[in-house]
């Protein structure tokens, strides 16, 4: 074999070798996490913890805000273009889920459900799509104790006092929150023809704001409330409307869920109505979530297809030390 015969095979075996390893190399794992309300702290502190699960397994994460039924479409598009093998889903309607579940499956794409559970065309829940949820009932329910022992704990009257519940039932997670709630009231002891329903068209601040004004201008009787909701933009709301009316922490007890924009309610000086909020965490929901999604796609392994996660009542003297239990520093200083 000549010289050049020798340098020629050589670079062939080079080319051979490099193929070889470029074809056998895996592709890197890419995830999607699509939010319902990206603007809101509680998908951002979720959007934290899944980024902080992708650099620990050395994933690519691709966040998108996907507020509507046409948004979510194109993401799932967008994400099978840049070679994504799943996503992380809050969807902003749960009847999407069958359209969802359609497309990505087209795409072959993994899908992990969190906060809110489809619903199929039949209106019940998807029960073979993974889901990691909150415990809605339990936590509704421990709301709904807390707000009745401080009610005992002032002793105030029960016939200047009404419960105000800002609903959203369209959304199966609130309504469960909400009748939680209202079922723990009423056993404890509260009368059940005093918890008043203020309907919010929308999870925002304003939305409860416009349900609650409405409530108020029915029984101006009552002199003192009690506010639970389905999340802390609703009980906000509602407390916002009775501080237009004149009424404050010495006449109004609201709990909220989910210890994000109320924590700075705790910061205020005085004393204002939102006494305490339900704290859920969203490390488990960001970071869980994309793990199991992770290690589903590297060995194809089903997680669980239903998890529920608690909450925790947190108050002004305890919150400093549970958001920094729960790696949420961030807040304490923003």
């Amino acid at each position: 074999m000549n010289k050049k015969w020798f340098v020629v095979m050589s670079l062939i075996a080079v080319l051979l070798i490099s193929s070889v390893a470029t074809f056998a190399a895996p592709a890197k794992i890419k995830i999607g996490f699509l939010v319902k309300q990206p603007e809101e702290l509680w998908f951002q502190n979720e959007w934290k913890f899944a980024q902080k699960c992708a650099d620990e397994f050395k994933f690519d994460l691709i966040k998108i805000g996907t507020t509507d039924g046409e948004k979510v479409m194109a993401a799932i598009d967008n994400l099978a273009t840049q070679k994504a093998q799943g996503f992380v889903i809050c969807t902003p309607d749960v009847r999407l889920g069958p359209a969802i579940m359609a497309k990505a499956n087209a795409k072959k794409l993994k899908v992990i459900t969190v906060d809110d559970r489809f619903v199929g065309a039949d209106g019940k829940p998807m029960e073979d799509v993974v889901y990691m949820g909150i415990s809605s009932t339990k936590i509704g329910s421990d709301i709904g104790e807390a707000i009745y022992a401080e009610f005992k704990k002032r002793g105030w009257n029960p016939a200047e006092t009404g419960c105000m519940a800002v609903t959203h039932d369209e959304l199966e997670t609130i309504k469960q929150r909400t009748d939680g709630s209202k079922n723990a009231m009423v056993k404890a002891g509260f009368p059940a023809d005093k918890i008043f329903s203020a309907i919010n068209k929308t999870l925002d601040v304003p939305g409860s704001m416009e349900g609650a004004q409405v409530v108020l201008t029915q029984h101006p009787e009552v002199k003192r409330w009690l506010v639970y909701g389905g999340n802390e933009e609703s009980v906000i709301g509602a407390i916002r409307a009775m501080e237009n009316k004149g009424l404050d922490g010495t006449t109004i007890i609201g709990i909220g869920l989910g210890a994000g924009i109320g924590i700075s309610e705790f910061k205020k000086p005085g004393m204002n109505g939102f006494f305490a909020t339900s704290a859920i965490s969203p490390y488990r929901h960001g970071y869980e979530t994309s793990k199991m999604l992770y290690e589903w796609i590297k060995t194809n392994k089903k997680p669980p297809v239903y998890t529920l996660t608690a909450g925790f009542i947190v108050t002004r003297e305890t919150y400093v030390k549970i958001m920094t239990d729960l790696g949420l520093e961030d807040s304490l200083t923003n």
